[in-house]
Parts: structure tokens; sequence; C-alpha cells
């Protein structure tokens, strides 16, 4: 099924327009945002067909099936909570069925995790962010033999250094050392003909090679592995470049301009997050069309400093874990109260 064929077929229950424009955070260039709420025809609602979600290719028009939208709403999915929470301005249309759920009945104490919990995610996200661009990685990968290094009397010497010295790695022969981690004898193979296996046997390996040794060998040296670092990078540079290649160019180049090294978009969003979090557990309301416009366009337009913005956010934090204490707000949505109000609705659409 697709959208059209929810609107063709008279299938749409709620249908607002959601993100800046509801939050009164849309400036010239802002795109517009559907969310909605639909049914299916009884056919694949009583069949096997289910589908609880449909969206366009851009993800920008988004609609949950009826029982979808409640098992979210009992969650206090931030999304879901802002859709019921629409301003009259932004609904483009309300089945009358639609009145049995009210937003007072799903605002909770859980909000707290839904909407600030989602919300740290998104700090730890700027942090790392904020890693890339200050520290980007070359694409040229690094290998192994890069977090390897060679004892030399009170210090110790990168590998790459070691073989300088007319030294190859592929006669390299290494024996681990009991109770050591990451230590190994070196032996080397002068002449070619040992079979030893080198330190590594390919580019990309992931860890050294181990070597038999014939008796009588000398020992030339002692290699320390450094396997935890080069996995900890491994990670990091598959994470970059693949940031590389999926990020969205216009907001970078835009982070990129304001000069702050941290997605301002995002966190714009991120600390209105953490003010609707605070404003449902001290009010027990949600109202999603924020005072602050101005405050937050120029957290957007890359006016404040990342360091001030994360001491925001943590005294935000700070406050919603007072507010905690003290909100009125039930622990939890009445989930039963909720799944009859979805049957009195479904009974209704298919009686």
């Amino acid at each position: 099924m697709t959208i059209q064929t929810l609107k063709s077929q008279n299938l749409i229950l709620f249908e607002v327009i959601s993100g800046s424009k509801s939050f009164g955070l849309s400036t010239p260039t802002s795109d517009t945002d559907i969310k909605g709420v639909y049914y299916l025809p009884k056919e694949k609602f009583f069949g096997l067909d289910y589908i609880p979600q449909i969206a366009n290719e851009t993800n920008d028009e988004v609609y949950y099936e009826i029982g979808r939208f409640v098992e979210l709403s009992i969650k206090n999915n931030p999304n879901i909570l802002e859709i019921l929470a629409s301003p009259e301005d932004c609904i483009l249309y309300k089945h009358p069925l639609m009145e049995n759920l009210k937003i007072e009945d799903f605002l909770s104490k859980l909000c707290k995790d839904s909407f600030a919990g989602y919300a740290v995610t998104q700090i730890k996200k700027a942090r790392g962010l904020n890693k890339k661009i200050v520290n980007p990685l070359p694409k040229e990968k690094k290998s192994l033999l890069d977090f390897c290094y060679v004892l030399e009397g009170y210090k110790t010497v990168s590998v790459l250094e070691f073989l300088a010295n007319n030294i190859k790695q592929e006669q390299i022969g290494l024996v681990d050392l009991p109770n050591s981690k990451g230590m190994f004898a070196m032996f080397y193979d002068y002449e070619n003909t040992l079979g030893y296996k080198g330190i590594i046997q390919k580019e990309n390996s992931n860890e050294v090679s181990l070597s038999s040794i014939p008796k009588n060998e000398k020992i030339i040296g002692y290699l320390s592995c450094n396997q935890d670092g080069y996995s900890k990078y491994c990670k990091e540079y598959t994470e970059y470049w693949n940031w590389i290649e999926k990020r969205n160019e216009d907001r970078y180049n835009t982070n990129q301009q304001h000069g702050k090294n941290y997605d301002s978009k995002n966190m714009m969003h991120t600390i209105r997050l953490l003010q609707t979090a605070e404003q449902i557990l001290s009010t027990g309301k949600l109202n999603i069309r924020v005072s602050n416009r101005e405050e937050l366009l120029d957290i957007k337009s890359g006016n404040r400093e990342y360091d001030d913005l994360l001491e925001m956010a943590d005294n935000l934090i700070a406050s919603i874990e007072n507010q905690y204490q003290t909100s009125t707000l039930s622990e939890k949505p009445d989930e039963a109260k909720a799944i009859q109000t979805l049957i009195k609705i479904r009974e209704e659409l298919y009686q």
C-alpha cells in the first residue's frame, strides 16, 4: 500500500503538518513534513497482510496504523505524542473517532526516558560528530603494524622504524610470551629458508602471526602489539568513512560555515526535546509550539559554543531529574483503558 492508496480509499483518520512548522521553528527553507494515522481495509486487518506503517521515499511523510499509533503512544514515543498534541493550525484532517484519543490519557513519567533519554543519545552522537569533524581520519587505512613496537633497552620504537633497518617483516618469526598480553619474542630468518610467517601475513590482518621456531635460534628482540588499540581504530575508521559517505552535505557545509564543529540543527532539536521533557514533567501537559523560537534558531545557526550547549543540556537533564521526583503524572499510561479505546474505535470502523 502507498500513501496515495490510503487517501484514495478514505483510510486516513488523522493528518497533520509536523516537524519545524508545528514546533514554530520553520524558516523559508524548511520542508513540510506530514504525519498521520490510518486504518487498514477489513480484509488486510483481519488477514495476514497487516501493515503497521507507510511512508514516502524521502520519509518526510509517515503514517501509522491506528493500533501501532496507540501502541507507541502507550510507550510515550516522542514523535507519536507530538502528533497527538499538534496545534489546531497544523491539523489537516481529523476523523471524529480520533477525539477518543486524548493526549492527557497518555502523558506519564515515561516521558523522562522517552524524550530526555532520546536527547541524551543525540548528545552522545553530537560528541561523536564533534570528534569526527575535529579529528578527520585519512582515507589510507593503517595496518596492524602501525600498532606494533619493538623494545630497545628502556624505550620502544615503532616496528615500521625498526623495519627500516633493512629488515623484512615477512622473515620475522614471533613466539607468544606466556603471561604477557601482547608481547612476543622475535626471531629472524636471514636466509629466508625457515618458513617464518612474518609479523602479519596480509595487509588487513587483524592479529599477528605466530611461527614455529627451530631450537637454538637467537632472539633478535621483543615486540609489543596493541591489538585492542588497532581494533578501536578500525571501528572508528569504519564509522568515520560511513559518516562521510552518508552525511547530509548541505547540513555539513552549514556546520562548516559556522565553524563550531557540531551539527547545529541536531543540537537545536536535542535542546528542544529536553525542554519538552521538562515541560511535561513540571506541568503535566505537552505544548509542542515552542516559546523560545529565537533561542533555538540561534542554536541552529551555530551561534552558541559547543561546550556551552553541553552545559545547557546537562542543566536541563538535572532539572528533569528533579521534576520527575515531584511530578504528579502517573508512572505510565493506563494501558487497559487505551486498549479499550482502540477496540471501540475499531469496532466503529469495521462494523
